[in-house]
């Protein structure tokens, strides 16, 4: 008869446990109000700030997330922040919030591409860096990214030589010399 009592105990804890969802480091409570014009007056302040004094960069792109949890350029950049940190996996989650938060953005998947290169998980990478392609066909930062890539992990394929061609047509001077100085090779 005592083992009633505890199990019953046992599964209320258990249901209980189930019911609480996981919160996420930045998660509101529902009842506060989203405020996007806020958020994004903060991203922009700590864009402005990411690469002088990421700390205080970090604290806005924070504040952001908690005006509004759901603003994708907040995630992203925390994200750019992170990788830039070398704190790979913090990177990489805000990548994915990112990426889901801008579906049609090829930005968060070319920064996750690029944390899974800097991890060593080159074949994801690759990956990651097409899917960027797919919402972004022409986006030349992932192409040199993705080129780069292929290049140093000897991956080439059939689009080789053709991002090449895009880079010496399209990119800064110092990216078209790296591509010129990469084609001979490539070429059919």
């Amino acid at each position: 008869m005592k083992l009633a009592p505890l199990l019953i105990l046992l599964f209320s804890l258990t249901i209980v446990g189930c019911t609480q969802r996981t919160l996420s480091p930045y998660s509101a409570s529902s009842g506060i109000a989203r405020n996007p014009l806020r958020a994004q007056e903060l991203t922009q302040q700590a864009a402005d700030l990411i690469e002088h004094d990421p700390e205080k960069a970090e604290r806005l792109l924070r504040d952001a997330l908690t005006a509004d949890l759901y603003h994708g350029p907040a995630h992203n950049n925390l994200g750019v922040l992170y990788l830039s940190q070398s704190k790979l996996y913090e990177a990489a989650s805000e990548f994915e919030w990112a990426r889901k938060l801008m579906p049609g953005h090829p930005d968060p998947r070319m920064n996750l591409a690029l944390t899974l290169e800097r991890a060593g998980r080159i074949d994801e990478a690759i990956a990651t860096y097409d899917t960027a392609l797919e919402v972004y066909p022409n986006h030349l930062p992932t192409i040199q990214a993705l080129t780069r890539l292929q290049l140093r992990h000897n991956q080439t394929d059939d689009r080789t030589t053709n991002f090449l061609k895009e880079i010496a047509l399209r990119s800064n001077p110092q990216w078209q010399q790296w591509a010129r100085t990469h084609m001979p090779r490539y070429s059919p």
